[in-house]
C-alpha cells in the first residue's frame, strides 16, 4: 500500500512539473494526523465469525473495489472455489456467473447510492442465485441466497419491498428517456437486476402487424422471425397483443409444440409475454425469457406486469416524442435550402444546429442565391425563439428576401427595408435579426447591410479574421421608418468570410464582444482547409452546455483564387 502510494505521487508530481505547475514548498512537512484505531474485541470479532458461518446463505464481505475479504463456506460453495483461493481477489474476476454487467452495475449502484440492492443471476450449476447487496462507506455485505429461499416463494401477489425499490427507481429513470431505444436499454437492465432475466424484446402491434422495436439478448433470426407478422391470435406475441393477457411459460414442456419451434434459435428455456397497455388500448407486447426453467411466483408476475405498464407508459411517450421530433426536422429541412447553388469561383459550406431543448426546429437561417457568373446575394438571420411559430415566420422572411434580393437595382439596405415593412404587416409579436451582404467576385467585392445581428467575420488571404464593422440598424419588425446602411468592402481572392447567428457565441456571463472576438481567433488560427472541415471546427467551439437553448446557423464563404 506504502509502495502504490508513493508511486502515485511520483507520477502527480511529474505530471506537474510538466506542465509548469510545481507545487509550493512549505517551510515545515505537513503531518497528518492518524485515525484512532477501534478498540479491539476479540470476542465480538469471533461472535461475528460464527454468526456468519453458521448461517446456509452465502456471505461475503467485499471492500469498495469488489475485493473479497472474508467469505463463509456456503458462499465459497455458491462461488465455486475455497476460501483461501478466493480472498483477495476481485469478486467478479475470480466467479465466471459474476462477470456480466448486471452484477457490476449493481455493486457501482450501491457504493455510489450507498443504498441497499440486489440482483439476480445465474451460477455455472444452473442454480439462480439472488444477490444482495448492503453497502457502508467502508465496503460492501454481499447476502447470497438461492431462489428457493427467497421471500419471493411465498405466494404473495404483490411485489416485495425491494422490487417495490427497483419499480421507484426505473419509474425515475424512465422520465428521461426520450428515445425507443432509451426505453429499451433502460428497461433490459432492470428486468435484468430484478428478476434474473436473460433476454427481452419488444413488439408494436401498428397497422394489424407486429414491428420489432428493439431487444437486448435475442438473435437477429428470432427477431426477424415475429418481425412483420400478423398481429393475429397464431402467435404468443400477436395474441397478448390483442387480448391482453400475460402468458407465462416455465419450462419447454407448458410451451408445447404449438408455439416452442418459433424459439427455438435462442435457446432459452422460459417465457412471459407480457402486454404492453394504455388505458385506451393495447400497444404490443414484451417478451422476457430465461436461460433455465423459471417458476414464475405470483410475486414475480406482479413485478413483471408492472414493469410492462411503466414500460408502455414511456414507450408512447418516445414514439410520441420521435414523431414530433421528425416532423420539426421535416419541416425545418423543407424551410432551408436543400443545397447551396454552384457559382464559379466561390466555395461555399453551411450548418445549421437546432438547440437541444424544445422541438428541435428554431427561427435560425440562411441563404445564398445566385445572381448570375460573379454574383451572389448570402444571407443570415435569426427570428425571435426557437418553436414552430418561429419557423413559420422564418420561412415567410426568407421568401420575400428571396424575392427581393434578386432585383439588380435592390442593395442590401433595400432588401432588409422591404423585410422590415412585411414584418410590421404580418403584425407578429416576434422580431428578427438579418445580415445581407451582395458578393461580387467580378469587383472583389461585397456590400453589406445589418439588421441587429452579429456582425460577419472576414479573414483576409493569409492574414487574421476581425470582424466587419457593420452600422447596425434596428431589428425587422420594430420601426416602420428604420433605414439600414449599406458599405461596401473589399473581398479579395482566399478571403473566408464566416456568418452565424448568436447560438455559435452566446454564453451567460460572457461579453457579446469578446466572444465574437474569441470566434475570430479560432478562425485565424484554424488556417487554410476545405470550409466543410472548417465549418465543423467552428462548431466545436460552441459554448459547451449539456443543453443548448439556442438555434445554431453558420455560412462560410471563400473567394477561390483564379488559376
Amino acid at each position: 500500500m506504502v509502495d502504490e502510494a508513493t508511486r502515485r505521487m511520483q507520477e502527480l508530481l511529474t505530471e506537474a512539473a510538466e506542465e509548469g505547475q510545481r507545487p509550493s514548498v512549505t517551510p515545515q512537512p505537513r503531518t497528518l494526523t492518524p485515525l484512532p484505531s477501534p478498540p479491539s474485541d476479540v470476542g465480538r470479532s469471533l461472535a461475528a465469525f460464527g454468526f456468519a458461518d453458521r448461517l446456509r446463505d452465502g456471505c461475503v464481505s467485499l471492500d469498495l473495489n469488489g475485493h473479497i475479504t472474508y467469505l463463509n463456506d456456503p458462499a465459497a460453495a455458491l462461488l465455486g472455489g475455497a476460501p483461501t483461493a478466493l480472498l483477495g481477489r476481485v469478486v467478479w474476476e475470480a466467479v465466471d456467473w459474476l462477470r456480466g454487467p448486471t452484477f457490476k452495475e449493481r455493486f457501482r449502484h450501491a457504493v455510489v447510492g450507498q443504498q441497499p440492492t440486489f440482483c439476480r443471476l445465474g451460477t455455472s450449476g444452473g442454480t439462480t442465485v439472488e444477490a444482495r447487496l448492503h453497502p457502508d462507506p467502508s465496503g460492501v455485505s454481499l447476502h447470497l441466497v438461492t431462489t428457493g429461499q427467497t421471500a419471493l416463494g411465498d405466494g404473495s401477489a404483490h411485489p416485495q419491498p425491494h422490487h417495490l425499490h427497483e419499480l421507484l427507481h426505473l419509474a425515475a429513470t424512465l422520465t428521461r428517456a426520450l428515445t425507443v431505444r432509451q426505453v429499451v436499454e433502460l428497461v433490459s437492465d432492470h428486468m435484468m437486476a430484478a428478476c434474473g432475466v436473460q433476454s427481452m424484446a419488444v413488439f408494436l402491434a401498428e397497422a394489424g402487424r407486429l414491428r420489432a422495436l428493439g431487444s437486448h439478448g435475442f438473435s437477429r433470426e428470432l427477431l426477424d422471425r415475429f418481425d412483420g407478422l400478423p398481429a393475429d391470435f397464431s402467435t404468443v406475441t400477436g395474441q397478448v397483443a390483442r387480448t391482453g393477457e400475460a402468458r407465462y411459460f416455465g419450462d419447454r414442456q407448458e410451451m408445447g409444440d404449438r408455439y416452442q419451434p418459433a424459439l427455438d434459435p435462442d435457446d432459452m428455456q422460459a417465457w412471459a409475454f407480457l402486454p404492453l397497455s394504455l388505458s385506451d388500448r393495447l400497444t404490443g407486447t414484451c417478451i422476457v425469457a430465461f436461460q433455465q426453467p423459471h417458476r414464475f411466483t405470483c410475486a414475480e408476475r406482479a413485478t413483471l406486469t408492472s414493469l410492462s405498464g411503466m414500460m408502455a407508459q414511456a414507450l408512447d411517450r418516445a414514439l410520441l416524442y420521435e414523431a414530433k421530433d421528425n416532423a420539426a426536422h421535416c419541416l425545418q429541412t423543407s424551410l432551408l435550402p436543400r443545397r447551396l447553388p454552384e457559382i464559379d469561383g466561390l466555395e461555399t459550406a453551411a450548418r445549421y444546429v437546432p438547440a437541444t431543448r424544445g422541438v428541435g426546429i428554431g427561427g435560425d437561417f440562411y441563404d445564398l442565391i445566385r445572381l448570375h457568373d460573379h454574383a451572389a446575394v448570402a444571407v443570415i438571420g435569426d427570428v425571435q425563439g426557437h418553436n414552430l411559430a418561429a419557423a413559420a415566420l422564418m420561412g415567410q422572411v426568407r421568401t420575400a428576401i428571396h424575392a427581393t434580393a434578386t432585383d439588380p437595382d435592390a442593395d442590401p439596405g433595400t432588401v432588409l427595408r422591404n423585410a422590415n415593412r412585411l414584418l410590421l404587416d404580418l403584425d407578429t409579436d416576434l422580431f428578427t435579426s438579418c445580415l445581407l451582404l451582395h458578393l461580387d467576385l467580378r469587383l472583389r467585392a461585397f456590400s453589406v447591410a445589418n439588421a441587429g445581428h452579429p456582425p460577419p467575420l472576414l479573414r483576409a488571404p493569409g492574414g487574421v479574421a476581425e470582424p466587419v464593422d457593420v452600422p447596425p440598424g434596428p431589428l425587422l419588425g420594430i420601426d416602420p421608418d428604420a433605414e439600414y446602411p449599406t458599405m461596401q468592402v473589399p473581398f479579395s481572392p482566399g478571403a473566408v468570410l464566416a456568418l452565424y447567428t448568436d447560438g455559435l457565441i452566446e454564453a451567460p456571463g460572457v461579453y457579446l464582444g469578446d466572444a465574437i472576438a474569441r470566434l475570430a481567433a479560432h478562425l485565424t488560427k484554424a488556417g487554410p482547409q476545405p470550409l466543410h472541415s472548417l465549418g465543423e471546427a467552428m462548431l466545436d467551439q460552441a459554448p459547451a452546455t449539456e443543453q443548448r437553448g439556442d438555434d445554431i446557423a453558420l455560412l462560410l464563404l471563400k473567394h477561390l483564387p483564379r488559376p
